[in-house]
C-alpha cells in the first residue's frame, strides 16, 4: 500500500512538473461556459445548473477559457480583435479578483460595434492602443508571466465558432520571454504620455 501511494504521488508530481504544451484548433462548437465563469466568480461555491440549451463538456473554447481563468497575478493581452462576450466576462472576473490585467489593442478595431474594449476599460482595466497607420495585429496573451497563449485566433465569437484557427498554449520560458519583452516594449511605446499630437 505504501509503495502504491508513493508511486501515485510520484506520477502526480511528474505530471505537475511537465511543461504545459497544448494545441487548440477551431472552430469550436457552441457550448455552455456558465459553470466555468460561475466557478471563477465564486471559487469553491456551489455549482449552479445552467438553464441554457447549449451542450456542456470539453471544447477548444472551454479549454482556452480555463487557461485564462487560471491567472492568479497577471494577464497581459495583445489582440487585434476582441468581441467575445464570454472572454470579456472572464477578463472582468479576473480583474475583480485582483489580477492585474493590461490590454494592448488596435485603435481602429477597438471602436467597432461589439468590441469588448470599451466595456473592459470602463471597469478600470488598463488599455493602450496604437497611434500609427499599420494594424496592431498581434494575437497573444500571457498568464502570470509564465503561460503563453498565441495563434491565429482573434477573440471574436465569429472566429471561435466559424473560422479555421489555431491556438498554442505553452509554459516554456524560452518562448514566453520574447513575448513578455514584446508586450512591455509595445506597452511603453503606446503610453499616451509619449504621443505627439499636431
Amino acid at each position: 500500500a505504501l509503495a502504491l501511494g508513493l508511486a501515485l504521488a510520484l506520477a502526480a508530481w511528474r505530471r505537475r512538473r511537465r511543461p504545459l504544451r497544448e494545441v487548440l484548433f477551431f472552430p469550436s462548437r457552441p457550448s455552455c461556459t456558465e459553470a466555468l465563469l460561475a466557478e471563477a466568480a465564486e471559487p469553491g461555491g456551489e455549482p449552479r445548473p445552467c438553464p441554457c440549451p447549449l451542450p456542456r463538456g470539453d471544447s477548444p473554447f472551454s479549454r482556452l477559457l480555463r487557461r485564462l481563468l487560471s491567472a492568479r497575478r497577471s494577464l497581459d493581452i495583445c489582440l487585434f480583435a476582441f468581441s467575445s462576450p464570454q472572454l470579456g466576462r472572464a477578463v472582468q472576473l479576473l480583474h475583480r479578483r485582483g489580477v492585474r490585467v493590461r490590454i494592448v489593442t488596435d485603435a481602429q478595431y477597438m471602436g467597432l460595434r461589439g468590441s469588448q474594449i470599451g466595456l473592459l476599460r470602463r471597469t478600470g482595466i488598463q488599455v493602450r492602443h496604437d497611434q500609427e497607420g499599420g494594424y496592431m495585429h498581434h494575437k497573444f496573451a500571457i498568464v502570470d508571466g509564465r503561460t503563453l497563449i498565441t495563434g491565429s485566433l482573434n477573440w471574436t465569437t465569429h472566429a471561435i465558432q466559424n473560422n479555421r484557427e489555431n491556438v498554442l498554449v505553452l509554459e516554456d520560458a524560452e518562448y514566453v520571454k520574447p513575448f513578455l519583452e514584446e508586450f512591455e516594449r509595445i506597452w511603453e511605446e503606446y503610453n499616451p504620455s509619449n504621443y505627439t499630437f499636431f
